[in-house]
């Protein structure tokens, strides 16, 4: 079985990267974690002109990196095979894309991310996530 975790490294996204290490333990069959990562660089894109775009493509990389240290360090202390992936774009398509590719069975992710706020405004990216993939999706609380 192959699950996507959403980490933006945030506690809840965390706990549900803890959440799909536990449910991979218990699974008959081996289990793979995708930990993967996006960003919405739309407000970045008037930055590249100024620094231009592998400055803002370093800048979210490193970013990437840097939210999914603990997911990557905990899935290594399970000992749970993983892979990571970054993508940049709208969060929600992003992740459903990346899950599509993939060929995973599942996504996990936190009910919330590192937006609250902005997710009051414009809803959740869980909510969307779980109105655009076709594969089941586990929100942790």
């Amino acid at each position: 079985m192959k699950i996507l975790v959403a980490v933006d490294g945030s506690p809840n996204s965390l706990r549900a990267v803890d959440h799909a290490i536990s449910l991979a333990g218990r699974l008959k069959e081996p289990a793979r974690l995708v930990l993967a990562n996006a960003h919405d660089d739309i407000a970045l894109r008037g930055a590249s002109q100024f620094v231009g775009k592998e400055a803002v493509h370093d800048y979210l990389n490193d970013l990437a990196l840097a939210e999914l240290k603990d997911a990557i360090e905990a899935a290594r202390r399970a000992q749970v095979p993983f892979e990571t992936r970054m993508a940049v774009g709208g969060v929600a398509a992003a992740l459903v894309k990346i899950a599509t590719d993939e060929a995973c069975d599942l996504i996990v992710l936190g009910s919330k991310g590192r937006t609250a706020l902005k997710d009051l405004l414009i809803g959740s990216v869980a909510q969307r996530v779980a109105a655009l993939a076709q594969l089941p999706v586990t929100l942790v609380k």
